[in-house]
Formats: structure tokens, C-alpha cells, sequence
């Protein structure tokens, strides 16, 4: 059974930061692209990251590149998405998920986390 498990949201001042990391299990994990996505009341869930399988390459929306940074251990099995910077709009449930293609569209994702409240205060 695969499992994503996010963790490390939470209640933030702007300008301020967070990281969060991405659990996964039941899955051969080095062989996704892995990626971050987030969903704010009202709004359709919108790409924000995601990793090649080795991590040497990292894919951002242009509404977070400079200020979040991905990254992977796949000795862990988890993937890490650092913010800096943080703005009131980056306020979102935040997803991880797994792809077997590079994708910034959520039908490409077949696994997803529960999601991890980030709220940034203004």
C-alpha cells in the first residue's frame, strides 16, 4: 500500500519559513519524479515543484523560484521542500505526490499525501 506523509506545515509570519518533508512507503521510490503541489481555498491545486528520481533537477513555478527549494533523499525515502520567503499568498494545503513522468499537472500524479496546512500571516 503506498503512503505520502506530509509534515512541517504550519502557522508562519511573512517573510519567514518552513520546511516540509514528504514521507513515502510502499512504493520503489527512486523511480518517481516526486512532486509538491498546493490548493488555497476556492482555487484549483496548482504545481509548485517537483524532482527528477536521482534529484539533480528541480522543476519550479515561477510564483515560488528563488524562494523554495526542493530536494529528495532517497536513502529516506522522503522528499523536502524548504520556503523562504514566505508570502500571505503562498497559504495553502500543501501535497506531495508520485509521478512516472515529469508533469506539472495533477492528473499525472497517481499518489498523493493527506496535504499539510501552511498558513502565512501577514
Amino acid at each position: 500500500q503506498v503512503q505520502l506523509v506530509e509534515s512541517g506545515g504550519g502557522l508562519v509570519q511573512a517573510g519567514g519559513s518552513l520546511k516540509l518533508s514528504c514521507a513515502a512507503s510502499g512504493l520503489s521510490f527512486g523511480v518517481y519524479w516526486m512532486g509538491w503541489f498546493r490548493q488555497a481555498p476556492g482555487k484549483e491545486r496548482e504545481f509548485v515543484a517537483a524532482i527528477i528520481q536521482s534529484g539533480g533537477r528541480p522543476y519550479y513555478a515561477d510564483s515560488v523560484k528563488g524562494r523554495f527549494t526542493v530536494s529528495r533523499d532517497n536513502t529516506k525515502n522522503t522528499m523536502y521542500l524548504q520556503m523562504n520567503s514566505l508570502k500571505p499568498e503562498d497559504t495553502a494545503v500543501y501535497y506531495c505526490a508520485s509521478s512516472l513522468v515529469l508533469s506539472t499537472a495533477p492528473r499525472a500524479y497517481g499518489n498523493w499525501g493527506q496535504g499539510t496546512q501552511v498558513t502565512v500571516s501577514s
